[in-house]
């Protein structure tokens, strides 16, 4: 059997739980289905989690882009650097706000968006910083606050692949004036659904975003919108399944940790023939998805289908160069790392569903497709 990228069955143990949760939230006598009691406690562990001042939960990660730069003042006329390679809401969402993404090139390595890149883009229209952590590697964090400190504009951090990671000792999301966690399925907190969360340690700006998610109401009166905002509220069932499933996070995180160090042993040897890890260190990674960089991407895809081994393209252009964005483009820029990345990034799977057999079945066969390629030269 093909070995998935994405475990199918990753809930399958909690199928009872689930059902059972249903159930409970269906007959409370509070009849509450969004933004109740559940979601309140869980909101309380994951700010207590990292330490945040406040936590909201919301719709989806990239809701929570769209409600941390409302709150932030993003609008017309305003600039948002992102990085050139990533996924669609980094810049949809400044362009959906009247404001323009900037596009920064990366790191060719590490594959996140480079401060100094970011820098050189900083203008006097510039509002807002937006890095993300890509795949398996958290961004420069610290360069980037340092970045925003100086010039004075906002920092938000794109952690949506990288709940549970840290950098220097601290948590992934905390390192911006707010930082955003996705829970769609496959991320590393996933849940059956879809749904988000802001974490920040400004009150005042986790107020504002409270309120954005709910038409702009305060939770004191109903029908009173203090500003324009959107409906991005979370559901009870997916809060009450999401505080089942805490407890197990760091175990899950750590079998995800444990075959990512286990491939990258595997691997380091496969530079000279043109295979790429990410860093060794734990520090400043996460482990959504194990990504390669490999100088025949596409045939060595192949070799992995061909091995029942599925793995997994995820951009094969940079984000400026793709139609909904080729707008904002700036006449003249040019994002080389970024276009190389789309031409040698692949990912492997990583979850923790996997066994050591299979594991060690997806190691096997990257390092027998490079001893061809060595032996082909």
């Amino acid at each position: 059997m093909t070995i998935p990228f994405f475990a199918p069955d990753l809930f399958d143990a909690d199928h009872e739980t689930l059902l059972g949760l249903v159930r409970e939230v269906g007959l409370d006598p509070e009849q509450k289905f969004i933004l109740g009691s559940r979601t309140a406690e869980f909101e309380r562990v994951q700010r207590d989690a990292v330490g945040a001042a406040d936590a909201i939960a919301c719709g989806s990660g990239t809701s929570a882009l769209l409600l941390v730069l409302t709150a932030m003042g993003v609008g017309t006329g305003d600039e948002v650097v992102v990085p050139a390679f990533g996924c669609a809401p980094l810049a949809a969402a400044p362009a959906l706000l009247g404001a323009t993404p900037v596009f920064a090139d990366i790191d060719p390595v590490t594959l996140v968006a480079d401060p100094v890149e970011a820098a050189r883009l900083i203008g006097p229209r510039t509002k807002a910083l937006l890095p993300a952590h890509m795949f398996s590697v958290m961004a420069d964090m610290p360069a980037f606050r340092r970045l925003a400190d100086s010039t004075g504009v906002r920092l938000l951090e794109d952690s949506a692949v990288a709940q549970g990671g840290t950098l220097a000792g601290r948590p992934a999301g905390m390192w911006g004036d707010a930082g955003v966690y996705s829970f769609v399925q496959v991320k590393t907190f996933g849940m059956p659904g879809e749904g988000g969360l802001v974490v920040t340690g400004d009150e005042e700006l986790g107020q504002a975003i409270r309120m954005l998610r709910n038409h702009g109401q305060d939770g004191r009166q109903r029908f009173v919108h203090h500003r324009i905002g959107w409906n991005s509220r979370f559901d009870e069932i997916m809060a009450a399944f999401q505080l089942h499933r805490f407890p197990s996070f760091p175990e899950r995180l750590n079998r995800r940790a444990k075959i990512g160090e286990y491939y990258t042993e595997r691997f380091a040897s496969l530079a000279d023939r043109g295979i790429l890890t990410p860093p060794r260190d734990r520090d400043g990674r996460c482990f959504y998805v194990y990504n390669l960089l490999a100088d025949h991407r596409d045939a060595l895809l192949k070799h992995l289908a061909d091995a029942d081994i599925d793995s997994h393209v995820y951009y094969r252009s940079p984000l400026p160069s793709q139609p909904g964005f080729a707008r904002f483009a700036r006449p003249g820029e040019a994002w080389p790392a970024a276009e190389r990345a789309c031409q040698r990034s692949l990912a492997l799977p990583i979850h923790p569903m996997l066994t050591d057999a299979q594991v060690e079945h997806i190691a096997d066969a990257v390092c027998h497709f490079a001893d061809t390629k060595r032996t082909s030269r």
